[in-house]
């Protein structure tokens, strides 16, 4: 089964520290956890505690107990919602977890949901499950299913088109958000 600690590692090395960049909709941002999206999470009272130090933001990265909010908040919101620890592929749950954060667990669970719809032969291997964005008993039988019969990387490179095209729209429709292009497509990876 795939690992929470293996996914969060690699996500934390995309979210980064602190930011609050003016051009970000999510304003203000510890590791990827926007203030404006997350306003009542508990991590911000550490952080504002932190603040009135005149080392911060450095001095974020020696709290444990704020690194642990971290870790609890991106578990029970994103992982939990797809049942990460169910998933018995490490590169698929990789992908939603990732692109569950970037982009919203709903998101993430349709762009499985369509993949594995794609890949079914037409309805050979199995029947077409709803795409609602929502992972549940059907979205997990279809996945184990399919990873029977077939190669996890073709679920991983269509989440990660699918992903790839959300950015470019996104920029299309909001140009200033251009300036996270490069960040973004290093979300984007298409696997061998």
């Amino acid at each position: 089964m795939a690992s929470f600690n293996e996914a969060f590692d690699l996500v934390m090395g995309y979210e980064g520290g602190y930011d609050n960049d003016p051009y970000d909709v999510g304003g203000e941002t510890y590791k990827g956890i926007a203030r404006n999206y997350y306003p009542d999470w508990e991590g911000w009272k550490i952080i504002d505690e932190a603040r009135k130090s005149s080392a911060f933001p450095h001095n974020l990265q020696d709290i444990s107990e704020l690194d642990e909010k971290v870790r609890m908040f991106y578990k029970i919101l994103y992982w939990n919602i797809f049942w990460g620890d169910l998933i018995p592929n490490q590169a698929i749950a990789n992908e939603l977890f990732d692109c569950g954060v970037n982009l919203g667990t709903h998101r993430a669970i349709k762009y499985l949901q369509i993949a594995l719809n794609i890949l079914n032969r037409n309805g050979v291997l199995y029947d077409d499950i709803v795409e609602d964005g929502i992972y549940g008993p059907a979205t997990h039988n279809v996945l184990n299913t399919y990873l029977s019969i077939d190669d996890p990387v073709f679920i991983v490179k269509i989440i990660n088109i699918l992903q790839g095209m959300h950015y470019i729209e996104y920029m299309k429709k909001s140009p200033t958000q251009e300036r996270f292009a490069r960040g973004w497509l290093k979300r984007v990876s298409i696997v061998k």
